[in-house]
């Protein structure tokens, strides 16, 4: 019985997050698609990591679809600007990610908690140079190191509003180049060792 209830719960978080993946997607530029795409990314990083047990992979693919939630909180002006934005909107946008930790963190729920972890660090750099906090290293949250590399490889290889779509060579090359800069090494190595199984969420 406690067993079943505790499964019920969890669709019914599940069943939230598209419902608000949904609403995302109407306030950002961003498809369903690509919030999809970089669940199945992450889950599939996460899997080749050796010390994540099962329950944590599965919260990275559940939690990893709220990672830009803080979105909502930017003004339309700011997020449907189809140019480049400007270092005052820029600094605008980038407080989606402590926005988004706003939201979430104070749940003491597994997926809710992953969330929240997921939406303040997904734009932290392996060398300290990211942001909300500057953090460094192993400073982030696996969580977080994971999301950003799905989340900066899928953009790249699919168009956007702001720019074309990069050939799969040339986002494997930017994200080599940046291994110990914007992402951690391990996680670039399992990428680059298991590409093809990569590509085939890309092309799916």
């Amino acid at each position: 019985q406690a067993a079943r209830l505790t499964e019920e719960i969890e669709i019914n978080q599940c069943e939230m997050i598209y419902i608000l993946m949904e609403v995302m997607e109407s306030t950002s530029d961003e498809t369903g698609q690509h919030i999809k795409r970089v669940a199945d990314i992450s889950k599939l990083l996460a899997q080749y990591v050796s010390y994540l047990s099962e329950e944590e992979i599965s919260s990275i693919f559940l939690a990893s679809p709220m990672h830009d939630i803080g979105k909502i909180a930017i003004p339309e002006d700011i997020l449907h600007k189809p140019g480049k934005l400007t270092d005052e909107e820029m600094t605008i946008m980038k407080t989606h990610a402590e926005k988004g930790y706003e939201l979430l963190k104070s749940s003491k729920r597994r997926l809710t908690n992953a969330a929240a972890i997921i939406a303040y660090q997904h734009h932290e750099k392996w060398d300290g140079s990211g942001y909300p906090r500057g953090l460094k290293g192993e400073e982030i949250h696996i969580f977080g190191r994971i999301v950003a590399l799905a989340d900066v490889f899928d953009a790249l290889t699919h168009k956007r509003q702001y720019k074309n779509a990069w050939t799969v060579d040339d986002a494997v090359e930017y994200i080599k180049q940046n291994s110990g800069k914007h992402f951690d090494p391990a996680l670039v190595d399992i990428l680059i060792t298991n590409l093809s199984e990569f590509l085939e969420i890309m092309n799916q």
